[in-house]
C-alpha cells in the first residue's frame, strides 16, 4: 500500500550509547562483553550492511527519530496515501 523507504539515521554515539543501556539494564551483560561485541561484529556489519543501505532511502531522518519537521512530512505523506485509497486514517498518540 505504501512504497516508502526509509532511514532512521542515528550518530554512532547514540547507538552505542542506547545498546549499552539495554544490554547492561536488560540483558546484564558487561561493559567489557559489549564492547568487544560492538568492535568486533555490530560497527562492522552497521557500515558493511546498514549504512549503504541509506543511498536507496526515499527520505533520511536524522536526530534518530527525534526530527519533529522529518516525522510531520512522513505523517503527512502516510495520511495522503491513505486518503488516496478511501482507508480511515488511524490516529497518532
Amino acid at each position: 500500500m505504501m512504497d516508502i523507504k526509509l532511514f532512521i539515521d542515528a550518530d554512532d554515539d547514540v547507538r552505542l550509547i542506547r545498546r549499552l543501556r539495554r544490554d547492561l539494564i536488560e540483558r546484564g551483560r558487561s561493559v567489557d562483553s559489549m564492547l568487544r561485541q560492538y568492535e568486533e561484529s555490530v560497527r562492522p556489519m552497521h557500515m558493511q550492511f546498514v549504512e549503504p543501505s541509506k543511498r536507496y532511502a526515499d527520505l533520511i531522518i536524522p536526530e534518530g527519530g527525534h526530527n519533529a519537521v522529518a516525522i510531520d512530512v512522513v505523517k503527512t505523506k502516510i495520511r495522503e496515501l491513505l486518503r488516496e485509497r478511501g482507508a480511515k486514517p488511524v490516529s497518532a498518540t
